[in-house]
């Protein structure tokens, strides 16, 4: 059987180490962004084509700054109002960073809707506002 004996790190190879997992931790945070703006464009088209904007933050955050016609309707509010929905519409949910959005989703799921959406973020949905 083979021995491989360890070879000396040198201060050359762990800068080229350093360097590859800095450039892989790069190129998958761009892959993130990517995602995050696709997520929200399609939002948008979607909204164009008449769906439902939701809000799932709270009243405070949506005070603060809301998209156009959105509909605040709070993630820890959702067994009051999902009844209320139109379930032959498509709806598109966001929030603060796509997170509450995302479980509105899920939870709209298990309810049975089927055309929805989750657009992200508030600030992403507005950087790629048409």
């Amino acid at each position: 059987m083979p021995y491989f004996a360890p070879q000396p790190v040198t201060l050359s190879s762990f800068r080229y180490r350093i360097f590859k997992a800095l450039l892989i931790l790069a190129l998958l945070m761009l892959s993130s962004i990517a995602h995050a703006s696709e997520r929200a464009a399609i939002g948008w088209e979607k909204v164009a084509q008449g769906a439902i904007l939701i809000d799932v933050r709270t009243l405070e955050e949506y005070q603060q700054g809301h998209l156009d016609d959105s509909l605040l309707r709070p993630v820890q509010e959702i067994e009051a109002w999902y009844s209320n929905l139109p379930r032959d519409k498509e709806i598109v949910l966001y929030c603060r960073s796509g997170n509450r959005s995302g479980i509105a989703y899920s939870k709209l799921k298990e309810k049975g809707f089927t055309q929805i959406h989750n657009a992200g973020g508030y600030q992403e949905m507005l950087q790629v506002k048409p």
